[in-house]
């Protein structure tokens, strides 16, 4: 059914992100890599050697992910036991990216796995990322997710989220609205 608005010809798609255009052949390159990499060792080691190391990373990744995620779990319940809040920093969570990579088949995912296991490399890559989230942070064009976000994040001058709500302790007289909060 339509609405007998006459659409035009010449009506311009939203543009695609470089990120969504690029990602898939990215994928696309890394796993030809992968298995060419692959081949090269089964032929210079021969095919049993590429089967243990595909098992070997299986395991050591599980290993790792089961740690890290221990890890996690034990300083949450610290936390919760001092009533606080977990420390901030991605130890945890990039050892468990960490053991992903080494689950994952491949020689160059193995690598950047073990490079995860790191902790210069993990200190590096988190310092990283945290400052292009706050970046991404600061630039939110209002009314964006981003910008929400922002919003919600109030610190103390140690840094520490606040957490609480508003109380407004007068009332208005029937029929009046309530007059707007100042920061």
């Amino acid at each position: 059914m339509t609405t007998g608005a006459p659409t035009s010809p010449y009506t311009a798609r939203p543009r695609r992100s470089r990120l969504r255009r690029y990602l898939p052949l990215g994928i696309a390159a890394w796993l030809v890599l992968e298995i060419w990499l692959l081949t090269l060792v089964a032929g210079a080691a021969g095919g049993l050697a590429v089967f243990l190391l595909l098992v070997a990373g299986l395991v050591t990744g599980s290993v790792v992910i089961k740690r890290a995620g221990r890890r996690a779990f034990q300083s949450l319940n610290e936390a919760l036991q001092r009533g606080g809040s977990p420390e901030r920093g991605g130890g945890n969570g990039l050892m468990m990216l960490g053991g992903l990579l080494l689950m994952i088949p491949g020689v160059v995912s193995d690598a950047a796995g073990l490079l995860l296991l790191l902790p210069p490399v993990q200190k590096a890559v988190s310092r990283y990322a945290e400052n292009a989230l706050d970046k991404r942070l600061r630039t939110a064009t209002p009314g964006s997710l981003g910008d929400a976000f922002q919003q919600a994040r109030m610190h103390r001058p140690d840094g520490k989220v606040v957490q609480g709500e508003v109380v407004r302790e007068d009332r208005p007289e029937p029929g009046e609205q309530w007059p707007p909060l100042t920061r």
